[in-house]
């Protein structure tokens, strides 16, 4: 069974910026449409981002359009890169498996296998 670790969060003053990481043990997503949600105490799991299965199409959620970018190397892992941050991006950052050969989807029930989390800080 193919399991997600994500890496990369921690804590950033405002303005600042991270790249997660999102890698696969015992398998491979290569094939595979993949997301990055995110999750802030008390509020629902919110879409941040998702990638094609070859990478050519993306979308954003509208709260991070502009400050982010979703990339992906297939033989490794997935990205995600996060500039001028705000304390409101303050959260746990998943990322997720979705449909093979497939070009990605905003909606959390797309997705098949899910990470364990980053805590991603933003201070003010």
């Amino acid at each position: 069974q193919v399991q997600l670790v994500e890496s990369g969060g921690g804590l950033v003053q405002a303005g600042g910026s991270l790249r997660l990481s999102c890698a696969a043990s015992g398998g491979t997503f290569s094939n595979y449409a993949m997301g990055w949600f995110r999750q802030a105490p008390g509020k629902e799991r919110e879409f941040v981002a998702s990638i094609s299965w070859r990478g050519g199409v993306t979308y954003y959620g509208d709260s991070v359009k502009g400050r982010c970018t979703i990339s992906r190397d297939n033989a490794k892992a997935v990205y995600l890169q996060m500039d001028s941050l705000k304390p409101e991006d303050t959260a746990v950052y998943y990322c997720a498996v979705g449909e093979a050969y497939s070009s990605g989807s905003r909606s959390p029930r797309y997705y098949n296998y899910w990470g364990q989390g980053t805590q991603v800080t933003v201070s003010s």
